[in-house]
């Protein structure tokens, strides 16, 4: 019998919402005009669901795809990629914006800032995407992955030159390493988008980076007769990338927000746990944290965005793996005439929960709360593509994971 979805509505008491102007429509702009100074720049695809929309009954249904980001298969590098950009200016006493693509590849950084090394913790995309940049910006990266990583992932990282090691701890304790090793190494800093007393200011950065993303979407929205998403849907690890869709849509639409549905894996749900003790305190979830959504493996919250989402998300919702297989397999094989989407383990969990709460009524309490109907638009992040080939083709080939 399969394991069933799990939600809670947000009750928590709100708090002075101080950090919300992180995600300032300005902010945001910052981060997305560093973006597109990279030659590897582009808009990702929104895919337009109506197949699917109308076989769910639902009036819209779009799907952001960053298998397309930067030849990446995932978005995490927009996080990473601005934090170096903010850093390296910070430190220079610059401002952001001086700081394109051609300005941090050039000799005369070289010659003015010289090497910083670059310490994070991922389970892959975030630790590729800032491999990634290092090596773009002539810079050191060095990357420490959690028990269970997978090897593809690993030698991602490795072919963008990081030193990359997988260690026998979860993720959480790999951040508690990195950020050991940065403390001790001369120009050494850690780039992480989780955020503890003390460590604020990289994982605002990383944030605001993500906004690109969620900018890109609504103006993509826009362009297609829809002004305002009614829903939406997005996936949450540590909670960073949550906050950062969160704060920019409530920024963007201030008088009128749409309902936000945060969801995470059943095995690190540490936001769900949180908004069902309800005094807007978080909490920690200890353990392997063992989960296909390996993205979202994460047991402690980032502080910053739980602030934003304690404020603005109407309901939590914990899935356990099948919610994330099924959506795989919704999107990889589309409704006639709707566009395919590759969509890895931690991309497809909105795809599989909004399935849920349409096809049946076995979660109607949870559908009427958030007034899921034929008149909804709803917006899903697919934040990564086919990243684990071997996992990707064990749902998608072999069914592992059923629904029945």
């Amino acid at each position: 019998m399969k394991e069933k979805i799990k939600w809670i509505d947000n009750h928590m008491p709100p708090s002075a919402d101080k950090n919300l102007p992180i995600m300032a429509l300005h902010e945001v702009a910052k981060a997305r005009y560093f973006h597109s100074s990279f030659p590897q720049y582009s808009i990702t695809p929104l895919a337009r669901l109506d197949g699917m929309a109308q076989y769910l009954g639902l009036g819209g249904l779009f799907v952001k795809d960053e298998s397309f980001r930067f030849g990446l298969n995932a978005f995490k590098v927009l996080g990473g990629s601005f934090a170096m950009a903010r850093y390296i200016a910070h430190q220079m006493g610059r401002h952001v914006a001086e700081m394109t693509y051609d300005y941090l590849t050039s000799e005369e950084l070289e010659r003015e800032f010289g090497q910083a090394t670059f310490f994070t913790a991922t389970d892959g995309n975030h630790g590729r995407g800032v491999a990634w940049a290092a090596h773009k910006l002539r810079q050191k990266a060095v990357v420490h992955m959690p028990k269970g990583s997978s090897q593809a992932r690993f030698e991602n990282i490795a072919k963008e030159g990081a030193q990359v090691t997988i260690e026998d701890v979860n993720y959480d304790e790999c951040v508690r390493m990195a950020a050991a090793e940065a403390a001790a190494t001369h120009h050494g800093v850690i780039v992480q988008d989780t955020a503890w007393e003390g460590y604020e200011e990289i994982p605002t950065w990383i944030m605001q980076g993500y906004g690109t993303m969620a900018s890109e979407a609504a103006e993509q929205m826009r362009q297609i007769g829809v002004n305002r998403p009614t829903h939406v849907f997005i996936q949450a690890g540590v909670g960073s990338l949550a906050g950062a869709v969160v704060g920019f849509f409530t920024n963007l639409f201030p008088n009128d927000p749409p309902k936000f549905i945060v969801m995470e894996a059943r095995a690190a749900d540490c936001l769900y746990e949180g908004a069902l003790a309800g005094d807007g305190n978080p909490r920690i979830v200890e353990g392997d944290l063992k989960t296909i959504m390996a993205g979202l493996a994460c047991g402690e919250p980032n502080i910053i965005s739980w602030d934003i989402l304690r404020n603005h998300v109407s309901a939590f919702v914990s899935c356990p793996d099948w919610v994330s297989a099924r959506g795989m397999r919704m999107l990889g094989v589309p409704v006639k005439g709707d566009p395919t989407v590759i969509s890895g383990e931690s991309g497809a969990v909105g795809m599989g929960l909004i399935a849920a709460l349409m096809e049946t009524d076995e979660y109607k309490d949870l559908r009427d709360y958030l007034g899921l109907d034929r008149f909804s638009q709803v917006l899903l992040f697919s934040t990564e593509g086919n990243t684990d080939p071997m996992k990707f083709r064990k749902v998608l080939w072999d069914g592992e994971y059923p629904t029945v």
